[in-house]
């Protein structure tokens, strides 16, 4: 196993509060990896560190063989990061942006301009390269910010909560974009994200809570362990129905007529719609989501 990030026991306090309570993980190379978690439960400091732009407290990371402790400008220079809030110069063009930003990794005036070439081409900027940044749109703001992520060829980009506020054609098209980049390259990405539908992507998810593991797996294994695959009925009788369920010994629970039934496993559901389809009008078989996974994990309270 290629481990490109090893953290162990990572510590981070602020005053009297844990912000990261020894934890431990390791991020695969090539791989989708995603950290998940409330408000407040650790993310944004854990990928801070990570990105050598805060110190810890106790504990030990290795970034591509390379000590945080001691190899701090060296990770910088394998890294790529897309921060939530957007970091480019608004009166910039992107051009002049990523012009800029190539700088500093390269003093050849060539390799500078080969570098934004290559960047902007992968994430489609083109079109906008030589419009201001204040006058673009939340998507191609975006972009920008992907393409200055990616202008040092990283090994491993940082996408912290990257689509956040997006219409979802737009999400679709950015991480089109990040998986092919993915997928030529070999580059690793460590996402944090709020949409339950890109971690269901990954290849290994962490849940964090309160500084600390709640639950970590691929999808397929969370979705397995913590939510419930759901039998959704309509009924052409609902008497007969009831007593079919009762039968079978099955909760239920009813919701704008139909008839829910959460189930062990979506094969489950077969010997029960053998039975009912007497009595039922259409039906639904649901697997549980990434979503349900993380309500399951979490809670379903509303975290401060």
């Amino acid at each position: 196993m290629d481990k490109i990030i090893e953290v162990s026991n990572l510590q981070k306090n602020y005053s009297s509060l844990c912000a990261v309570n020894n934890i431990n993980f390791y991020v695969e190379r090539g791989k989708l990896f995603s950290f998940l978690g409330s408000n407040g439960a650790g993310k944004s400091t854990t990928i801070d560190i990570l990105c050598t732009l805060m110190n810890f407290d106790g504990g030990e990371v290795t970034i591509d063989g390379l000590n945080l402790c001691h190899d701090r400008q060296s990770i910088r220079s394998i890294i790529g990061v897309v921060f939530q809030d957007n970091v480019l110069d608004p009166l910039l063009t992107v051009r002049e942006n990523l012009l800029i930003r190539a700088e500093f990794y390269q003093s050849d005036r060539s390799l500078i301009q080969k570098s934004v070439y290559e960047a902007a081409q992968i994430t489609e900027l083109n079109e906008f390269i030589d419009q201001p940044y204040c006058k673009l749109s939340g998507g191609q703001r975006r972009r920008a910010d992907i393409g200055r992520a990616l202008i040092n060829t990283p090994k491993i980009l940082f996408l912290d909560e990257p689509t956040t506020g997006l219409d979802p054609q737009t999400r679709k098209s950015i991480w089109n974009s990040i998986k092919l980049l993915q997928k030529k390259t070999g580059m690793t990405v460590f996402l944090t994200t709020h949409y339950m539908e890109e971690a269901a992507e990954s290849d290994y998810v962490i849940v964090l809570d309160h500084g600390e593991i709640a639950a970590k797996g691929t999808p397929v294994e969370l979705k397995s362990k913590y939510a419930t695959d759901c039998l959704r009925l309509s009924v052409s009788n609902e008497y007969a129905l009831r007593q079919i369920l009762l039968d079978f010994k099955l909760n239920f629970t009813i919701s704008a007529g139909e008839f829910i039934i959460n189930l062990p496993d979506t094969m489950k559901a077969l010997p029960v719609l053998e039975k009912c389809k007497s009595c039922i009008s259409s039906f639904q078989v649901l697997q549980g989501t990434m979503d349900d996974a993380f309500i399951g994990i979490m809670g379903r309270d509303l975290r401060k």
